[in-house]
């Protein structure tokens, strides 16, 4: 990392924007696409037919929806917690995964919220929500809670963005006019001046404190939707934050994942460092102890407590009919993840994946085992229930799964998976010169910029006047900004 300079590091992210896209991307893209479009056939049939071609039943009202609702929504907080919470902390080796996880949040929200509408059977039924709110109900918490979840996400995502859209208008000139016109019209006239860079900072870090609130809220109300229903094996005090902490684990794991991913395919080695994916496995690690502590003790209450529906799940899932996926569940979330991590030199990034994946799906098994057993073993004398997912919520959850990727690779192909501006940072360079317009001719893309400082403070907007250099800055001008940010502008 040391050796790549800022200009370098701003050439290499944006060099994958300028080629064409190969054979491969192409039919990557492509295969998603159909799969999607094979989900979108299936869910047709479904509206058609009615929940009857689905595995869903009585007493087993929740499936593969719900789980995927649940599952989606986690991976979602990634963006949150990486982007906006360790934003506030300011912590360094965040800065390659910010791109990337706030995508990812934008990208899995419309999936989630889309398979509550799939769960519902007629999607017009959404409406009745909005028609008939009842106040007292967590589902009409939860769409608000979505809603602005979603809302809020987008723009601070897109205001993150806004340096680098305006790099790609000012340093993409080979670009096709539609991209052209894409990017001038999402810059919305960045000039990256320090009152641009003062209020985007403003606007940032007090998104970031919003959205910690609001990320807590989400995934709160999500647990309040099982802990308020009469179901047995949702009614622990832990839940909502055993549901809050099984979110953050999935979300970083799939971060690594997709980060791991880009790296190899842009050659993003030297931005992209092993010691950040190190730190963030020591992050993963400590995830996965808590999780490990929450499970223990979730579980202990069901045991103390010896309500009789209660152990009926305990021990369907201990050593009954679910056990197979309870265990499996706990070696991909625990067992497998803790070994490896563990162990600092198997930390490596092959490694990381190939536990970023397992932790998705243990997650994703976690959220089957607490829906599907609490609805076969219900309060009611019903006797035992069972469950199978039919072809169509397969193809659905395949589909969904396959339209989230689709996205972040069509995303991209248009805007850096890297956030420039904050990569420069942390290479040593002060924002004034990220963003900044840049004189004609001094645009090489095979290279970088030959000035570093383009240009200076001097420059539109400037406090300073024309002409000075950011060195020589009053320190009157410098008060308006955070501490860290000055500290850091004095050391370039």
């Amino acid at each position: 990392m040391a050796e790549v300079t800022g200009p370098e590091a701003k050439t290499r992210v944006l060099r994958p924007l300028t080629r064409p896209a190969g054979w491969g991307y192409t039919l990557t893209v492509g295969g998603l696409v159909a799969i999607f479009g094979w989900s979108l056939y299936a869910w047709s049939r479904q509206i058609q037919t009615g929940l009857g071609v689905t595995g869903l039943n009585v007493p087993v009202f929740w499936g593969v929806y719900i789980i995927n609702f649940v599952f989606f929504i986690g991976i979602s907080h990634a963006g949150t917690l990486i982007s906006s919470i360790l934003r506030i902390t300011d912590t360094p080796w965040r800065r390659p995964f910010t791109r990337l996880a706030e995508a990812i949040t934008v990208f899995s929200l419309p999936f989630g919220a889309l398979s509550v509408i799939v769960d519902l059977g007629r999607p017009d039924r959404l409406l009745h929500v909005v028609r008939y709110p009842h106040f007292t109900s967590a589902i009409l918490w939860d769409v608000v809670c979505i809603s602005t979840y979603l809302i809020t996400s987008c723009l601070y995502f897109y205001l993150a963005l806004v340096p680098d859209i305006a790099l790609c208008r000012d340093r993409l000139p080979e670009t096709p006019a539609w991209r052209k016109r894409l990017y001038r019209t999402l810059a919305l006239g960045w000039q990256g001046t320090p009152v641009q860079w003062r209020t985007l900072d403003r606007l940032l870090t007090g998104m970031s404190i919003f959205l910690f609130a609001l990320v807590v809220s989400v995934h709160t109300n999500v647990s309040f939707v099982f802990g308020m229903t009469l179901k047995p094996g949702w009614h622990t005090t832990i839940i909502s934050p055993f549901f809050v902490l099984g979110a953050i684990y999935s979300g970083v794991a799939t971060v690594i994942v997709l980060a791991a991913l880009f790296r190899r395919l842009y050659r993003l080695e030297d931005l992209m460092t092993e010691a950040h994916f190190r730190s963030c496995a020591k992050f993963l690690l400590a995830l996965c102890c808590f999780w490990l502590y929450a499970m223990i003790v979730e579980h202990l209450f069901v045991f103390y407590g010896k309500e009789t529906a209660e152990l009926r799940i305990l021990e369907a899932k201990f050593w009954g009919p679910y056990a197979p996926l309870f265990w499996t569940m706990v070696a991909c979330c625990f067992g497998i993840p803790f070994t490896v991590l563990a162990v600092p030199r198997w930390r490596t990034i092959r490694n990381l994946v190939v536990i970023g994946l397992v932790i998705d799906v243990g997650m994703w098994l976690e959220r089957y085992t607490i829906i599907v057993p609490s609805g076969a073993y219900p309060y009611l004398p019903w006797g035992v229930g069972t469950y199978r997912p039919s072809w169509v919520e397969v193809s659905v959850t395949a589909g969904w799964l396959a339209g989230f990727l689709a996205l972040i690779l069509l995303f991209a192909r248009l805007f850096p998976v890297l956030t420039v501006w904050e990569v420069r940072e942390e290479l040593g360079e002060a924002r004034f010169s990220l963003g900044a317009p840049v004189p004609a001719g001094t645009v090489d893309m095979a290279g970088a910029s030959p000035s570093p400082w383009i240009p200076p403070l001097g420059g539109r907007g400037s406090p300073t006047g024309a002409g000075q250099s950011p060195s020589l800055a009053t320190d009157a001008s410098l008060q308006r900004f955070r501490p860290s940010f000055v500290s850091k502008m004095r050391q370039t």
